[in-house]
């Protein structure tokens, strides 16, 4: 059952509840630290990855915040709207398509995430990335390169769409993926086609990925490529050894970074 301060002892904070920039930044890391992403359940899901995205919250709150497993971004994003919408944050669903390997972008709906409104200021939150990402909430302002722990975020405008962009210390800008300017209602994931076909063509080949933050980058594992960024310090590892692969699998999913 979902709970805000079951929510709050699991991320690790005890302080004042205000909706604040400073509160939204703060659960933001923790969520990522404390709380994994794991794909692994999808093998499982077929076709209909994206037909519950509007999750029941209480049978997710028990198996992921209770029960302690990861979640892919609907999961992770959903709680986390919830334990915001509770708090009093203004929040809206958003949805984008992220970049793939061959430059292109996959459907405008792939990818669940949020902003959340302070007066006129928005913020770009994602607490369900499969990937080296953002560790606080981005500025959601055009062109402005925004620097956290190391890495460089810069969030350009164009045609109605928002690109996210990341460069990691020394190294090249990338784009992440591109979210139309457009605030999403739930059911606008339910039976769309594109995102179905889209499904199948994951389904030939699932890649497992897991995730975690932790104080100053992330681990990302995707396959046998376990990606570290520390310090905005960006490491790429091919574990070939079942051991190695194994260790990294529980030091996400078990083992605070």
């Amino acid at each position: 059952m979902f709970d805000t301060d079951s929510y709050l002892k699991k991320l690790g904070y005890s302080g004042p509840t205000e909706p604040t920039p400073e509160l939204l930044r703060t659960l933001h890391k923790l969520h990522l630290m404390k709380v994994p992403f794991d794909n692994s359940l999808n093998a499982g899901r077929g076709l209909d990855i994206w037909e519950y995205v509007d999750i029941d919250v209480d049978e997710t709150f028990d198996a992921v915040i209770t029960g302690g497993r990861g979640g892919v971004c609907h999961e992770l994003s959903g709680l986390f709207r919830n334990l915001l919408t509770r708090l009093g944050f203004d929040v809206a669903v958003m949805a984008a398509g992220v970049r793939m390997a061959n430059g292109e972008f996959g459907p405008e709906m792939e990818h669940m995430l949020h902003v959340v409104r302070f007066g006129e200021e928005r913020w770009l939150v994602d607490v369900g990335f499969a990937g080296p990402s953002f560790l606080e909430p981005l500025r959601l302002a055009a062109g402005k390169e925004q620097e956290q722990y190391g890495c460089t975020y810069r969030l350009d405008a164009e045609d109605g769409h928002w690109t996210l962009n990341r460069r990691p210390l020394d190294g090249a800008w990338e784009v992440v993926y591109r979210l139309p300017d457009v605030v999403r209602e739930l059911s606008d994931w339910r039976g769309d086609p594109t995102l179905r076909e889209y499904a199948r063509e994951l389904s030939s080949a699932v890649t497992l990925i897991r995730g975690r933050a932790f104080e100053t980058g992330q681990l990302t594992l995707i396959g046998k490529r376990l990606i570290t960024v520390a310090q905005g310090r960006q490491q790429i590892r091919v574990l070939v050894k079942p051991a190695d692969y194994e260790n990294a699998v529980e030091s996400i999913l078990v083992t605070e970074i």
